[in-house]
C-alpha cells in the first residue's frame, strides 16, 4: 500500500465528522458541496484552495452522512458547525463513534480554531455566549419583525437563559426567523421545548426542540411523558402571559383604576394616552376603556383596557412590548382577548 494511502487510512477516523438531523432530500453532493462552501466561507480551511470535503457517506434511512475532510485540522473546525441550518433544520455535527481522542491528538488540532468567522453563517461561538452542551434548544418559526427583548421574554417565561442568540442576517441586522438558547435551570429544557413547540405567535408556527436532536424528538418525547404534569402548569402559565392563541384584541390590566376613570378629562387624558402608546406597534382600530356608569356602578370591564388591531402581527408586537412595563407606578399584565367576546361588549371574560 502507498504511504500516502496509509496515512489516509490511519488519519480517517480524525478526518471524518457524524452529521446527523438531515432532511429526506439530502444527497451527497448537496452535503458535499454545502460543508465544502461553509468551511470556506468561515476560514476553516488550512489545507490550502479547494473543497474541504473528499468523500461523504449518506445514512439514507437514520437521516445521518460522515463527511470526510482533507485534514485533520478541517474536521476539528467542522466541529463549530453544530447546530447549522442545512435545508430548513438544524443538523447536528459530532464526532463519529471510531474517534479516537487520544490517537488524534497526535495527528492535529482536536478543537476548532478560534478565530473562525461563524457569524457569516449564522453561528456563533457556543462557549462564549453559554450555548454549548445537549441541552441547547432551537427555536425556529419565529415572526421575523420579533425583536431579541421580545424572544428572550418568550423564552424567559419557564425561566432564566444562561445563553440566548437570535441569529440575524449579517448584512441587513435582520432577523432570520430562529434563535438558539440555554436554560439556567437545565431541568426546565424539556418543559419549554413541550409547551412551545406548535405555539401559533402571529401568522407562524414555533418549532422548539433541542438543537442537537435535529428533527427527530425520541428521546425528548419519552422525557416530556415523565414530565406531564409539569408541562401542563407551563402551558396553562404560557396561555396567560404569552398568549397561546393570539388574537386582533390585547387586554391590558393593572393599568388604571375605577377613580382615574369617573373624572371625565382624566378620562379622555388616559383615553388618548393609550392610543397614542398603542399605535407605536401597529394599525390599532379602536381603544376601549370601560368606566363607572355616571351613578357610580361598576361596569363590566373597569380597570381594564383593550386595544384592538388590524391585524395579528400589531396585536403581537403590543403584547409583548406591553406585558411587564409599567404605566403610572403600576406593572401592565397584557394578554390576547377572546374577539368574540369583545365584540359582543363582554369585557370582564377571565383573563
Amino acid at each position: 500500500m502507498p504511504v500516502q494511502a496509509m496515512t489516509q487510512q490511519a488519519t480517517r477516523h480524525a478526518r471524518r465528522v457524524y452529521v446527523g438531523g438531515l432532511s429526506a432530500t439530502a444527497n451527497e453532493q448537496t452535503v458535499a458541496v454545502f460543508f465544502s462552501q461553509v468551511m470556506s466561507a468561515i476560514g476553516g480551511n488550512t489545507s490550502g484552495p479547494g473543497d474541504a470535503v473528499v468523500n461523504v457517506y449518506i445514512n439514507h434511512e437514520k437521516k445521518f452522512a460522515f463527511v470526510e475532510m482533507r485534514s485533520v485540522e478541517e474536521a476539528s473546525n467542522a466541529m463549530a458547525l453544530d447546530g447549522i441550518m442545512f435545508e430548513g433544520a438544524p443538523v447536528k455535527v459530532r464526532r463519529p463513534s471510531d474517534y479516537n481522542p487520544s490517537l488524534a491528538a497526535a495527528l492535529g488540532p482536536s478543537q476548532p480554531h478560534p478565530n473562525l468567522n461563524l457569524g457569516v453563517v449564522g453561528l456563533m461561538s457556543c462557549s462564549a455566549a453559554g450555548l454549548e452542551g445537549p441541552d441547547r434548544i432551537f427555536v425556529g418559526g419565529l415572526p421575523y419583525y420579533f425583536t431579541e427583548a421580545q424572544v428572550r421574554e418568550l423564552l424567559e417565561s419557564f425561566g432564566g437563559l444562561r445563553g440566548f442568540d437570535l441569529v440575524k442576517d449579517k448584512e441587513s441586522g435582520n432577523s432570520k426567523g430562529y434563535a438558539f438558547c440555554v436554560y439556567q435551570d437545565l431541568t426546565v429544557t424539556d418543559i419549554a421545548c413541550a409547551a412551545l413547540n406548535g405555539i401559533k405567535m402571529g401568522d407562524k408556527t414555533l418549532t422548539v426542540r433541542r438543537a442537537n436532536q435535529g428533527a427527530s424528538q425520541t428521546k425528548a418525547e419519552q422525557e416530556n411523558m415523565l414530565l406531564q404534569a409539569q408541562q401542563q402548569v407551563a402551558i396553562q402559565r404560557l396561555v396567560l402571559h404569552v398568549g397561546s392563541l393570539p388574537t386582533k384584541v390585547v387586554c391590558l390590566i393593572q393599568v388604571v383604576s375605577a377613580d382615574e376613570l369617573r373624572d371625565d378629562e382624566e378620562y379622555q387624558d388616559i383615553l388618548d394616552d393609550m392610543k397614542t402608546e398603542g399605535e407605536k406597534y401597529g394599525s390599532l382600530v379602536k381603544v376601549v376603556i370601560p368606566r363607572p356608569s355616571p351613578s357610580g356602578e361598576m361596569a363590566p370591564g373597569v380597570g381594564r383596557v383593550f386595544l384592538e388591531y388590524a391585524d395579528i402581527e400589531g396585536s403581537t408586537k403590543a403584547r409583548l412590548g406591553m406585558h411587564g412595563r409599567k404605566f403610572g407606578g403600576n406593572q401592565v399584565s397584557a394578554f390576547f382577548y377572546q374577539e368574540s367576546k369583545y365584540a359582543q361588549g363582554e369585557y370582564d371574560a377571565p383573563s
